[in-house]
């Protein structure tokens, strides 16, 4: 089972730069960062990882999360570089599409595309996406992008993305295109990984959640005629705790991100090796 490190990079944390070369040094196979590109003032959804709502600062201070994973690309030749998540509803999916493309090309090949269709209503809508489209919104954009990603001229017509034939190059290094691998917990999500994804990315999950939802998805697959074992598992944001990673491994995850703290780089640099001793050994 392969293990990347999450983190909030932000622009008082460690340069992704310098996080994503140590990552690769001392054995990571992935790095995976998040985005939230604005965050509105004033009242707002409070946040659902607390008990009092109160959204951390990283949130507000995080970095674009396609230009620090460029700037890694260009230190690193192994270490899979990931969104972690991409809020696809606040994307446009012609410049998107671009953007992927461009960094899988440079990295040649090493771009993993988490998504997720966000929680914070406020900053959705933001966007232009009314917030119960946000799901429809991210299905649309996702077979857009994969025209524009596999085909000489591409074109899309749906409900929210629509446009006419276009050529959109260079193309993605990896073929047919990078993983789409589809956050989140709702009951619908494993009916959307296997009509349009790639692999599963839960978070917030215990080891026996994870054997329920490959057994799901083996289900679904055999319904939708697709092969099981061309979707992935990838658990988000755990502990870095050796015996839970066996458990999520032995439960059929392919791939466990631990999460680290934001931090400073020494802190930061000094927060990796004793995870890597914990769980790399």
């Amino acid at each position: 089972m392969d293990i990347g490190i999450a983190m909030f990079v932000t622009g008082t944390s460690i340069d992704a730069a310098v996080l994503a070369k140590y990552c690769e040094d001392i054995g990571f196979e992935s790095l995976w960062l998040p985005e939230h590109p604005v965050i509105p003032a004033g009242d707002k959804t409070k946040w659902p990882g607390s008990i009092d709502g109160i959204m951390p600062d990283e949130y507000y201070n995080v970095v674009d999360p396609f230009v620090a994973l460029a700037r890694a690309s260009a230190v690193t030749t192994t270490l899979k570089l990931a969104t972690g998540i991409c809020l696809v509803p606040e994307r446009n999916p012609l410049t998107l599409a671009k953007e992927i493309a461009s960094l899988d090309y440079f990295s040649q090949g090493r771009f993993l595309f988490g998504i997720g269709t966000g929680w914070l209503r406020e900053e959705t809508e933001l966007f232009g996406v009314a917030f119960a489209d946000r799901i429809k919104y991210t299905r649309e954009s996702v077979l857009a992008m994969k025209e524009l990603w596999t085909q000489d001229e591409a074109e899309f017509h749906g409900e929210f993305i629509d446009f006419p034939p276009v050529i959109s190059l260079p193309k993605p290094s990896q073929k047919p295109h990078p993983p789409v691998l589809i956050g989140g917990m709702a009951k619908n999500v494993f009916s959307r990984v296997v009509e349009w994804g790639d692999g599963w990315m839960p978070n917030r999950v215990t080891p026996d959640d994870v054997v329920a939802g490959r057994n799901t998805l083996t289900r679904l697959c055999e319904e939708y005629g697709r092969d099981p074992n061309s979707i992935s598992i990838s658990v988000y944001g755990q502990p870095p705790d050796a015996e839970l990673l066996k458990r999520f491994e032995s439960a059929g995850a392919d791939r466990v991100m631990v999460r680290l703290e934001t931090a400073p780089e020494l802190q930061a640099l000094q927060s990796l090796d004793n995870m890597a001793n914990k769980v790399l050994s």
